[in-house]
């Protein structure tokens, strides 16, 4: 009889990927097929983040939520797995005790070996190791029937920005070599997959071995992409002002596969927020950067990541983003209220701006940056998109859903044979963060 997986995944990009590949392991080593009911599962998983306030507190509220099915189902093995593992190792089952493996984003490769043991020796199974990029050795081929697929060239950060825990739960930046990441492409575009997005903590600050001594740079490895004949689209995440160096600006105007769409997260508009940040630039410097950008692609579409009210952040520095917002002109952003992470610099600083204030600054921001997105969304009407067809529309059966280049979510009246390839669609109408649109024709 088969066995059933259930993961839930918190988190960023990073952690959807480690979710799939960890499936992707149990598949190809017992044969565990993924369900979305925990009840019907034999091995329950949770991918943790760590990045929010009482992350942890969640983990174990869910833990709590499925200890019923372990008792009901003695066979049932539960895992935490993620950031939340990273920061915590043994903590976790001494708190849980039902919990019977705890493993770090960099041993999920491990996971067979470490459930396998947990049944052998009835013992929970800790590995929150940091074996650099050995996963990517252990790791079966990507298996997807999707036009798109994530492709991780890069593992852990170096930058240790004063909020950011991600340092210590995944390490420092590790690139993988050139002909691995190449690899993992073409055997992608070998199942037809047509858009590759690049994924890393940091991704532009990619730095990978090649084969004849020497080392390749993230703009490199974009053009090394792009020369594929089967890569239609190609995107990257999550990218850091430090690491935008003029060649990889350059690459926009000479690779027309890459998208005009970049993240590039700024976090504030004040430079002294940024110094005490210690996120490594100026405001000017950010500027310069997206001005260089828009020279060698003029629609290019840029979103960014917001920190509100982090320690000793006044009205004039809030001003200050505001008036960042503006001069940017940014499209769409994720933005938080500062909450203190454990063991990170910040965490120490006084911080005497009450939590009203601070949430309101946040609800003005968000404001603005709807309005803006609503003004780049009219914008978009009448025209026509080249879309990628990724599913079935969540609120409707019958239609499809897809992504522009700009990525802007797109739904539409299509038949489920064109998941997976592109079409041409022109946007008729604008609803709240998404478009609907009208198929012109297929393309692929």
């Amino acid at each position: 009889m088969t066995k059933k997986l259930y993961i839930k995944t918190y988190g960023c990009q990073m952690n959807e990927y480690d979710s799939e590949k960890m499936a992707d392991v149990l598949r190809a080593c017992d044969g565990m097929e993924q369900t979305n009911k925990p009840e019907e599962a034999d091995v329950i998983l949770f991918n943790t983040c760590s990045i929010r306030e009482k992350a942890e507190e969640k983990v174990f509220s869910d833990l709590g939520r499925v200890r019923p099915l372990k008792l009901s189902k003695p066979g049932l093995l539960i895992g935490v797995g993620g950031c939340v593992a990273s920061l915590e190792g043994e903590a976790i089952a001494k708190r849980a005790p039902y919990v019977d493996v705890v493993f770090g984003p960099q041993t999920l490769h491990r996971l067979p070996q470490l459930l396998q043991a947990c049944r052998d020796t009835g013992l929970a199974q800790v590995d929150i190791s940091f074996p650099e990029i050995e996963k990517f050795d252990h790791l079966p081929a990507s298996q997807t029937a999707s036009g798109m697929a994530f492709v991780s060239i890069m593992e852990g950060c170096s930058k240790y920005c004063t909020y950011c825990v991600v340092p210590y739960t995944r390490g420092e930046e590790v690139s993988r070599p050139l002909a691995d990441v190449l690899r993992d492409v073409r055997e992608l575009l070998g199942q037809g997959v047509k858009e590759i997005t690049l994924l890393g903590q940091n991704v532009n600050a990619y730095c990978g071995a090649t084969g004849d001594g020497d080392t390749a740079d993230f703009a490199f490895l974009l053009q090394a992409v792009a020369a594929f004949d089967e890569v239609e689209r190609l995107r990257y995440t999550t990218s850091h002002p430090k690491e935008m160096t003029q060649r990889l600006i350059d690459v926009y105007a000479t690779t027309p596969k890459l998208v005009s769409h970049l993240h590039l997260p700024v976090q504030s508009g004040s430079d002294r927020i940024l110094a005490a940040m210690k996120r490594g630039y100026t405001t000017l410097e950010y500027k310069s950067i997206v001005r260089r950008l828009r020279a060698m692609r003029p629609d290019i579409c840029i979103t960014s990541d917001f920190i509100v009210g982090f320690p000793g952040e006044t009205e004039r520095d809030f001003g200050a983003t505001m008036q960042l917002i503006d001069d940017v002109g940014f499209e769409a952003c994720f933005s938080y209220v500062y909450s203190p992470r454990p063991g990170t610099p910040a965490a120490e600083l006084p911080d005497d701006t009450p939590a009203e204030v601070k949430s309101a600054r946040l609800a003005r921001l968000q404001t603005h940056i709807d309005e803006l997105e609503q003004r780049a969304n009219q914008a978009m009407l009448g025209t026509v998109q080249h879309v990628l067809v990724e599913d079935v529309s969540k609120k409707n059966a019958q239609e499809l859903a897809g992504r522009t280049g700009n990525n802007r979510v797109v739904n539409f009246c299509g038949t489920p044979d064109m998941i997976g390839r592109f079409a041409e669609v022109k946007i008729t109408r604008v609803v709240r963060h998404t478009l609907r649109g009208e198929l012109i024709s297929k393309t692929s």
